[in-house]
């Protein structure tokens, strides 16, 4: 199995970092932009890429938990690497809860889980209006809606800090961080 080692990130936790990070950029901007101008149309869209980058996210989270975290570029002092660890496990268990909590969201409220038009989950219609649906769960629907809007803020607040360090130890700190997550040797 390939390893990270100080000088160099494998392939795989650059690859999932990557795929990771800038499909949750993305759906948190679609999402905000969905809440702020009720652009229904494209809740599908957005909900189907959650749902196929959740099993990137669970790769990923299996790839952390067999490989470790990778090793500091250099050595940093005891409040950066605190900040560095928060900062990275709220990153990776803000990914986690972000797609699971709107697909308990949508599953739970009755409209179902698709996956561009896969149905993985049916939606549940009211028989007497079925352009209406009827929650499977209305309190763990809700649960989700308040995880997936909560979380989504903390992610945001997090991904700037992340970002900002990056920067940090590229501009500042000169350690080849930045370089690693590149997929280039330091």
């Amino acid at each position: 199995m390939i390893k990270d080692t100080k000088e160099k990130l494998s392939p795989i936790t650059v690859s999932l970092h990557w795929i990771v990070g800038l499909t949750i950029i993305a759906l948190l901007g679609v999402g905000i932009y969905m809440e702020q101008t009720h652009a229904y149309g494209l809740y599908d869209i957005h909900k189907s890429i959650g749902v196929i980058i959740f099993a990137v996210i669970m790769l990923r989270v299996v790839w952390r938990i067999i490989n470790g975290w990778p090793e500091p570029a250099s050595e940093y002092k005891k409040i950066e690497q605190l900040l560095s660890k928060l900062v990275h496990y709220v990153l990776l268990i803000g990914s986690f809860i972000i797609p699971f909590s709107g697909m308990i969201m949508s599953g739970m409220g009755g409209h179902g889980i698709k996956v561009f038009g896969l149905e993985l989950v049916a939606k549940n219609a009211d028989p007497a209006n079925p352009y209406d649906v009827i929650p499977l769960n209305a309190e763990l629907a809700g649960l989700g809606h308040t995880l997936h809007g909560w979380v989504s803020y903390i992610l945001i607040g997090a991904l700037v800090l992340h970002i900002a360090g990056a920067f940090k130890h590229h501009i500042f700190d000169g350690d080849g961080t930045l370089k690693r997550m590149l997929g280039q040797k330091i």
